[in-house]
């Protein structure tokens, strides 16, 4: 199988110095700010993304090492599959975070919902759009009753290098 390689497009900023205190989702989060320095050779890229409310960041978990195919995510102390949870150290460690889209400035998107440490590897931007990315008649499956409110949940531990 050939070997895959991406190449950071910009760096992700926040407050969260460390993963423990992180909210584990954005959504939850409803005054948590930060910054994406989109690296000035893909500026051009950000052309007429101003008009969306919300985007899609895909980003590279830098602070996990190494994985486990059963972890314990933040909402339960019961161990589930890497693949049935949202935990950092997964065999690909990509991240992705839907965050609220204030503003832009030259290079910069100014963001909030954010739930993302500090200095993180940005992969990608994509547009949020409800008409693809909402879906009727969904399953939480395991979460189903640990999401019953929307209290912020803050990452622990568990996941720190």
């Amino acid at each position: 199988m050939q070997k895959i390689v991406y190449k950071p497009i910009g760096i992700i900023h926040s407050s969260y110095k460390q993963v423990e205190g992180v909210p584990i989702q954005g959504a939850l989060s409803k005054n948590s700010k930060g910054e994406v320095e989109v690296f000035p050779e893909y500026k051009a890229g950000l052309k007429d993304l101003e008009g969306f409310s919300h985007i899609i960041l895909l980003y590279h978990f830098h602070l996990a090492k190494g994985y486990s195919l059963l972890s314990r995510p933040f909402l339960e102390n019961k161990k589930h599959g890497i693949f049935a949870i949202r935990a950092p150290k997964r065999p690909n460690p990509i991240g992705f975070s839907v965050v609220k889209l204030e503003k832009i400035t030259g290079n910069l998107l100014y963001i909030n919902e954010v739930d993302i440490v500090d200095y993180t590897i940005l992969l990608d931007i994509k547009p949020y759009v409800s008409k693809f990315d909402v879906r009727t008649g969904t399953k939480d499956g395991w979460l189903t009753k640990k999401i019953m409110d929307d209290r912020e949940h803050k990452a622990d531990n568990r996941y720190s290098p």
